[in-house]
């Protein structure tokens, strides 16, 4: 796994199962949304050992540090052994406070909101602006 020495950043992101598919980790290294010691980089940039990684993915700025550089993507269980969470934990509290900022979080399957659920839902959104 580890015989190549650099990889590609897009490769390298999918296969670390940082985005779900390689096009959309090159569409945010087009989008100037990956960076590497603070470099914005295309998606041909070689990836080395013990860089970092950062991702813009609103609202959360992920940060990550290169452990082994490989090519092939490998199971949720086996990334750690590639790639280092730096991440810090007020950037990881930012996911659990989108339900603050005004946009409702409506669980998977439940449908669109009822009549009823709207005006909770408008009311709610009132209080909080006021």
């Amino acid at each position: 796994m580890g015989d190549k020495e650099s990889i590609r950043i897009d490769k390298f992101l999918w296969s670390v199962r940082i985005y779900k598919t390689r096009s959309i980790a090159t569409d945010e290294c087009r989008k100037g949304r990956i960076l590497i010691n603070n470099i914005q980089v295309k998606p041909s940039r070689a990836v080395l050992k013990n860089e970092i990684i950062t991702i813009k993915k609103p609202p959360v700025i992920y940060s990550y540090r290169v452990i082994e550089p490989i090519e092939n993507r490998v199971s949720a269980k086996l990334v750690e052994k590639f790639v280092e969470d730096l991440t810090e934990e007020e950037e990881k509290a930012k996911l659990d406070n989108r339900q603050v900022s005004g946009i409702v979080y409506r669980e998977k399957g439940t449908g669109r909101p009822t009549k009823k659920e709207r005006r909770l839902i408008d009311r709610i959104k009132d209080d909080f602006h006021d």
